[in-house]
């Protein structure tokens, strides 16, 4: 990213609150399912979650897996298997991945399943609680897997007020996360990666110096977004971020008095195309390397 990064220090106070929560309703649960933005699956995860959950299976969707780069996407599954974790691409707008969420618990539990039964056990119901940071797409991820008809399941001993349970299929039931967690923004790039996707709000955020550090990226890693997009025939190469912005505000006529670029316009423009995917499939972040 660029060297002069927009700096997020915006944190809620309610993260405590959230976790308790969240470790008591881990005890009725078999598994967590943890949804993640697939253009930034890293930085959209808490690293609190580790803590919280433990030793208990755990499943991980990248959500939004149409917006990001589908080679980037099969790395990061890579990755995650690489760790132990299995990970599957989702779209909650087509259904891609959630439709086969039910077969791959299944199969994380296919162990499991056979030891239950051989304890007369068959067709034991799995219990799997659903988290995930704002903006990943959780609810909408459970809404598409429970068909938004589905009924609530029963009430259950020990439930807290304010869990929802919800019938998948006969044998899968899925717990809605009784609180939220944000990610702590230590590292400056993850929230400026959040900010990109628009998980924080732009009213606390510069805009301008946030659309010029996107551009800087996009420029070494997915440069023909820019150009295709915005018509650019100029060389971009060694052109820093802000001079990239002018460049797009020109390029569409964004001009104040004076024949000076509106680079507020033009900041607008730019978040907004790419996080509705307009300047294609882009992902921002690699898997770590072995280094």
């Amino acid at each position: 990213m660029n060297d002069n990064k927009a700096n997020i220090n915006w944190f809620p106070g309610h993260m405590t609150k959230a976790r308790r929560k969240i470790e008591a309703s881990l005890k009725l649960v078999d598994a967590v399912c943890e949804v993640v933005d697939a253009r930034v699956p890293q930085s959209s995860r808490n690293p609190e979650l580790d803590k919280i959950i433990q030793r208990k299976p755990r499943i991980i969707v990248l959500n939004k897996c149409d917006m990001a780069d589908p080679k980037k996407t099969e790395q990061w599954i890579n990755y995650y298997k690489s760790q132990g974790i299995t990970a599957i691409a989702a779209d909650c707008k087509s259904g891609r991945g959630v439709n086969a969420f039910s077969g791959v618990v299944k199969s994380v539990f296919a162990d499991k399943i056979k030891q239950w039964a051989e304890k007369g056990m068959i067709g034991r119901t799995i219990r799997v609680m659903v988290v995930g940071i704002p903006n990943v797409g959780k609810s909408s991820f459970i809404n598409k897997l429970t068909k938004r008809t589905a009924a609530k399941a029963e009430d259950r001993p020990g439930v807290t007020r304010g869990n929802q349970w919800f019938t998948v299929d006969k044998t899968l039931d899925i717990l809605d996360t009784p609180g939220v967690l944000w990610p702590k923004f230590e590292d400056p790039e993850v929230g400026e990666k959040l900010a990109f996707t628009g998980a924080v709000k732009d009213e606390v955020v510069d805009t301008e110096e946030l659309a010029s550090d996107l551009l800087y990226y996009l420029r070494d890693n997915y440069p023909q977004s820019i150009i295709e997009r915005y018509k650019i025939d100029t060389d971009i190469s060694d052109l820093k971020g802000y001079e990239i912005l002018e460049l797009v505000g020109k390029k569409r006529g964004m001009l104040i008095r004076g024949g000076e670029t509106d680079t507020l316009r033009a900041s607008a423009a730019v978040l907004d195309e790419f996080r509705a995917a307009k300047l294609g499939r882009i992902t921002l972040e690699g898997v770590p390397s072995d280094g």
